[in-house]
């Protein structure tokens, strides 16, 4: 099967017709045998219906000249037929009640209403509050030419439209970029690669690990399969690596999604010396600011793309305060944490996939065989009467019945686990730009802009879904079976039938969905140029809030009466009292590291040009073997970098320390458990 995108932004879809001598034999048989008995004839005449849509849209949508080839004809088991099938699953367990539905409004934007939010999103605020305050002030000095431009661009229209409105009056874009035409003047961050997790040194080229096995991180096709292998870079910022603007005409006007594996490209991470860093490693400050620098690059990376950044504008809906369906992620995690501290992921969900994992992997048609409706439901109120008690018997969940309850839970979600603000824009993007490598890096954007409690369920679901894919011997769900099932779960929005916008990007979303699948263990890695600018931003902050206490006058004229006073010896006006950590004789290239929980908790170490994490590590487990903690004992243990220009860091267990150190000097380094 072929998918072709146009222009217009339509997506063809050419399904297998039931004429085609291509089909598979017994294909319908054995999928009406596996469905249960107790639902074959509502199951029957939606595996009808998804039928007469996949035919429709096949005869509709086609060229006139459409003739199939052996190469397209072979591709009948993966077309489009399990999206459909899932999608009138989905409609009548709402039909029956099964399923509440909630309906997501999309307000209409007024001019100058969506670049008011977006600089709110961004922690830009005080562009439109005209108060200075020294956050907006550190992120403004941190960005890149094009974050710059693009922080430019939508403040300028903002404040046209506020002017022909005759709203009060706002700031200058002048009085802000300091320039009197439309490119800013002040000092960007280096487009030249920068030190990956640190800041820029001064003549320093980022040096590379020698390739070997432990060396990167790499996502794509399994041993064996025929695959283009391409290397991903964090080093410079995404919009700044586009150096040649693809023109409209140049795009494909009938792209096709290849639905093999293969298809897809291997992509490799290579580990700077300061190692990768995870979503979960960074504190939630530093988190904060990601998000803020990560709408800023994913609004340039656009720009420079020439595509246009569309963004739904959703009605907040409240759900359930209280249960395991329909209530928002953050307080089912609310109420969970008050019985399982610091977890991430609610617990109903982290039961489902278990049971899916323990029982669940290698039964065929996982996902894609729908469990009985009656039994479902019944199930979903016992779980909400039972599961907090403890007296829920798991051992009556059919595998085909937790896969629905699972999807079921997805679905009743009162805000979408992929937040549906910029879907669109990301859906426009593969329409018009085929490069899976520009598709994966603005993929890695949206998910650094996702809530936390939203960014650690998708991870865990993904994670889960990875695994049904490793057993695709077993179970016969290939990557596009998956991508197809999950795709209409977490993208038709609650209360809404499908409707032709989102027929047409029924390929587009399950492409989507198996870009997630296949390189999670890149999305979920920090872009090192983003924790550049952070660190950039922290120093910025620290260094107003010296000049603030230096020169303020109320400080300077206590400073001047206790001065005056000469009751007790003072020290010297403008004195700056360090912490200890920095007050002691350490030489450069020695760092101490505290262990809490060993019996030795603290050792100076020197470093050098090889030092890395994992060997200090090793050197306080040597010598705390006998003695550590019993709370230590089974934990993994990492090194954190705390505080100077950065929040909290776990470190890869690979980073060259001298590098960070001198990255960030006045750090405190830390053993203690990861977050889990």
């Amino acid at each position: 099967m072929t998918m072709e995108m146009k222009d217009s932004g339509s997506v063809v879809l050419t399904a297998y017709h039931p004429h085609s001598p291509a089909r598979i034999p017994g294909m319908e048989q054995s999928f009406v045998q596996d469905i249960p008995p107790s639902h074959s004839p509502t199951s029957r005449k939606s595996l009808l219906r998804c039928r007469r849509i996949n035919r429709m849209l096949s005869n509709e949508s086609a060229p006139p000249a459409f003739s199939r080839s052996n190469s397209q004809a072979s591709m009948d088991s993966t077309s489009m037929e399990d999206f459909w099938c899932e999608v009138e699953s989905i409609k009548e367990s709402r039909e029956d009640g099964s399923e509440e539905a909630m309906l997501l409004e999309f307000k209409p934007a007024d001019e100058g209403e969506l670049e008011e939010e977006w600089l709110q999103d961004v922690g830009l605020s005080t562009l439109i509050s005209g108060a200075e305050e020294e956050d907006g002030q550190a992120l403004l000095s941190t960005l890149t030419r094009t974050q710059a431009a693009a922080v430019q661009k939508r403040y300028n229209t903002y404040t046209q439209t506020l002017r022909k409105k005759n709203k009060h009056t706002v700031r200058d874009v002048r009085d802000i970029f300091g320039t009197s035409d439309s490119s800013p003047t002040f000092e960007t961050v280096p487009v030249s690669p920068v030190s990956s997790n640190g800041i820029q040194l001064p003549g320093q080229k980022p040096v590379w690990k020698s390739v070997s096995s432990k060396s990167c991180l790499d996502c794509g096709i399994d041993k064996g399969s025929p695959s283009i292998t391409e290397e991903l870079s964090y080093e410079v910022s995404f919009s700044e690596s586009i150096t040649v603007l693809p023109k409209t005409q140049e795009w494909p006007k009938n792209q096709r999604f290849k639905k093999e594996d293969s298809a897809l490209p291997k992509f490799i991470v290579r580990k700077s010396r300061f190692g990768l860093t995870e979503v979960g490693d960074l504190s939630p400050e530093d988190m904060k600011k990601i998000r803020y620098l990560s709408l800023i690059e994913l609004t340039a990376f656009y720009d420079a793309l020439g595509v246009e950044l569309k963004r739904n504008r959703v009605e907040r809906v409240r759900g359930r305060e209280n249960g395991l369906f329909g209530v928002p992620l953050t307080v089912l995690l609310e109420n969970d944490q008050k019985k399982v501290p610091g977890i991430k992921v609610p617990l109903i969900f982290q039961k489902l996939l278990l049971k899916l994992e323990e029982t669940g992997l290698e039964t065929e048609g996982i996902l894609r065989v729908p469990g009985s409706a009656s039994r479902v439901k019944n199930l979903h109120q016992e779980l909400e009467a039972k599961f907090y008690e403890d007296t829920f018997d798991w051992d009556q969940v059919r595998n085909n019945d937790a896969a629905g309850l699972l999807k079921m839970f997805i679905r009743e979600l009162p805000s979408p686990l992929f937040t549906v603000e910029y879907l669109p824009a990301f859906i426009t993007l593969v329409e018009k730009i085929s490069k899976i490598k520009l598709q994966l890096q603005a993929l890695h954007l949206l998910i650094m802009l996702m809530p936390e409690a939203n960014r650690d369920t998708a991870k865990a679901f993904l994670q889960f879904l990875k695994k049904v894919v490793a057993n695709e011997g077993k179970n016969k769900m290939n990557l596009w079976n998956v991508s197809m099932i999950v795709a209409p779960n977490l993208f038709i929005y609650k209360g809404k039938r499908a409707n032709q916008q989102e027929m047409q990007a029924a390929a587009t979303t399950a492409h989507i969905v198996r870009l997630l699948i296949r390189y999670q263990d890149i999305l979920w890695t920090v872009p090192s140029f983003l924790i550049s600018q952070v660190r950039k931003m922290n120093e910025a902050a620290m260094n107003n809030s010296k000049r603030q206490l230096m020169f303020d006058k109320g400080v300077r004229k206590l400073l001047r009466r206790k001065t005056m006073e000469r009751e007790r010896p003072e020290r010297p006006e403008g004195a700056v009292t360090f912490p200890p950590y920095l007050q002691s004789d350490i030489p450069e290239g020695v760092i101490r590291v505290y262990a809490p929980l060993h019996s030795k908790v603290s050792m100076a170490i020197q470093l050098n040009s090889q030092t890395k994490a994992r060997d200090i590590l090793a050197r306080f487990h040597c010598e705390n073997s006998c003695g550590s903690s019993q709370n230590m004992r089974g934990q993994i243990q990492s090194l954190h970098e705390i505080g100077g220009n950065i929040g909290q860091h776990c470190l890869d267990p690979d980073a060259f320390m001298l590098d960070v150190y001198r990255a960030n000097p006045q750090a405190e380094w830390v053993i203690k458990p990861k977050a889990s």
